[in-house]
């Protein structure tokens, strides 16, 4: 009888109580968003600063990658921006030398066309005095050969002022080439410095680490996971209901939850989905 008096006294005790009408209970289950914490290039883990049930917080750095070829790249980008910069400056000498001979080619031009003038009117004039019989014909042969000389000496002097504009338009172009090689050594320095930040893994919400995927010396291919964390700002809760009392709850109604682990707590007003 005491055996049995027991039992029934821990019946009594444990059996589930009789809720009151309009409130139910059900089994659930607290979830959480998890976020994998992952590398953004391949690489391999030089470090792992936490460990599995750690708490960390948004921006904490978790982990970090190996940066030595990263460093290199840069060294080299770096080299290269300077001998594009210093091409700038060679390139801005071309175009300061071919727009002096340009201007010499001009002047040459200019001169070749008064010698021209000069050897046209002294033709005519000894091709008057030829026709009269004033001068000997081998003046006058002397001046027509003059005069064709100084056509052939303006032609050729228009042809080296072309030639010079054109090397200045390309010297002009060699400056643009340079300029641009600079900028684009710019944004490959931008960009290996953004994937050296980047191989310092940072926790994006307050949370905790849940698993560690990998380990220090492993070698990862790009998205490769390290860490898995708990968003602990992003918790909710899944339970479920009796068929018979699922239906009775209707959408937006109000909830209180009241859990088994902390009767004397209710949670605040919630809105059933």
């Amino acid at each position: 009888m005491t055996a049995a008096g027991v039992a029934f006294l821990a019946w009594e005790f444990l059996k589930p109580k009789v809720l009151p009408d309009g409130f139910a209970s059900g089994n659930g289950r607290i979830e959480a968003t998890e976020i994998d914490v992952a590398t953004k290039t391949p690489g391999r883990i030089k470090d792992i600063l936490v460990h599995e049930g750690d708490f960390v917080r948004a921006e904490q750095i978790l982990a970090s990658m190996d940066t030595d070829l990263l460093e290199a790249q840069r060294r080299e980008a770096e080299a290269q921006l300077q001998r594009a910069l210093i091409s700038i400056e060679t390139a801005q000498s071309k175009v300061r030398q071919r727009s002096a001979e340009k201007a010499a080619a001009v002047a040459t031009v200019a001169q070749r066309k008064a010698e021209l003038d000069a050897a046209q009117k002294r033709f005519a004039r000894t091709k008057e005095l030829a026709s009269k019989n004033v001068v000997p014909f081998q003046t006058f042969d002397d001046d027509s050969a003059r005069f064709a000389s100084a056509k052939a000496a303006v032609s050729a002097a228009e042809a080296q002022s072309a030639a010079a504009d054109a090397a200045t338009g390309a010297a002009r172009s060699g400056v643009v080439d340079a300029r641009s090689q600079v900028e684009a050594e710019r944004a490959t320095i931008q960009r290996i410095q953004s994937d050296i930040d980047d191989s310092e893994l940072r926790s994006p919400v307050d949370g905790r680490v849940q698993y560690r995927v990998a380990e220090p010396g492993e070698v990862l291919s790009a998205g490769g996971r390290v860490l898995n964390l708990v968003n602990l700002t992003d918790v909710y809760m899944t339970f479920f209901l009796p068929t018979e009392k699922a239906g009775r709850v209707g959408l937006g109604a109000e909830v209180r939850v009241v859990l088994d682990a902390a009767p004397e707590y209710v949670t605040s007003q919630q809105k059933c989905p």
